[in-house]
């Protein structure tokens, strides 16, 4: 019985899909403590530490987002099978599954820093206040991106105490990347959504300009990457796996089709959490010599 209940409050959250902003936050974080003066005890106290912020704070989020969307989400086929309206999970369950995990984020917050104790409660908020977006506003995917894409700024002000200007760049090349990926996936609910009274670009603008915003935005991910490493100043290696990122963004609008939106999955669950892992990789592999001799 405990184990099946742990199944469903894994499948709930999605583990999986934490390959979108883990592999930014972890970048951000060895970039941000080759800047930093901590000893290697320090480094991997505050590696942890993060792991929990982000594993809570995800937990968190995923939860919410479940636990506001049930009625919606028990209308539509595509989403009748999840936990709370397949009555896998109660919805009170769910509740003090949030409360939980929103506690145990601020308060592994407070053991990292002050500086980080204090923003843990508006990022608390923002990550949270996504899933209530796609009520009002099309823009819920941009909110969305941000609101994941706050990852490796959250991390690197873990290791520095302080807001620069790099990750940053990382935030919002992170935010575009979601939110274009998150609009192609949403064109398979765009007349369900304007059925419903739900805000989507799909839903609002139809399907042929939700793609070329879909296309703008990777466009705007990719060139705010490129920017990121000029102005870290990132190796050829870094570039390298870039183009590789580059590839595979056009790849994924290659496979989706305004006509054919069968591919979905494949572009949503695969390559897009393929492209931040290669990121990561790229970073790592660029800068090894100084991670190596930091560690």
């Amino acid at each position: 019985m405990i184990f099946e209940k742990l199944k469903n409050y894994s499948s709930m959250i999605k583990i999986s899909h934490t390959l979108f902003a883990l592999p930014f936050a972890a970048f951000s974080a060895s970039l941000a403590i080759l800047k930093s003066n901590l000893t290697k005890e320090e480094m991997i106290y505050k590696f942890v530490l993060i792991i929990i912020c982000m594993f809570s704070a995800r937990s968190a989020a995923m939860g919410f987002n479940r636990y506001i969307d049930s009625d919606i989400d028990a209308k539509n086929p595509r989403t009748a099978n999840r936990e709370i309206p397949s009555k896998k999970l109660d919805k009170n369950s769910v509740l003090y599954f949030i409360i939980f995990f929103s506690l145990v984020f601020i308060v592994t917050t407070y053991f990292i820093s002050l500086f980080c104790f204090y923003f843990s409660f508006p990022t608390l908020f923002l990550i949270l206040f996504y899933s209530v977006t796609k009520r009002f506003t099309f823009l819920c995917h941009f909110f969305l991106g941000f609101a994941i894409g706050l990852a490796p700024l959250a991390a690197s002000v873990a290791i520095l105490d302080k807001i620069e200007f790099l990750p940053i760049l990382w935030t919002f090349g992170l935010m575009f990347h979601i939110a274009g990926f998150d609009i192609l996936y949403s064109c398979g609910d765009a007349e369900f959504d304007k059925s419903n009274g739900l805000y989507s670009i799909p839903s609002k603008f139809g399907i042929k300009l939700a793609f070329t915003i879909a296309r703008t935005s990777h466009v705007l991910s990719f060139s705010i990457l490129v920017y990121a490493g000029i102005f870290a100043n990132l190796g050829l290696t870094y570039f390298l796996f870039l183009s590789i990122i580059g590839i595979l963004f056009l790849i994924e609008h290659i496979l989706v089709k305004e006509n054919d939106l069968s591919k979905l999955p494949i572009a949503f669950f695969h390559i897009n959490a393929f492209i931040s892992i290669v990121l990561f990789i790229g970073v790592l592999f660029d800068q090894w010599k100084a991670i190596i001799e930091k560690f």
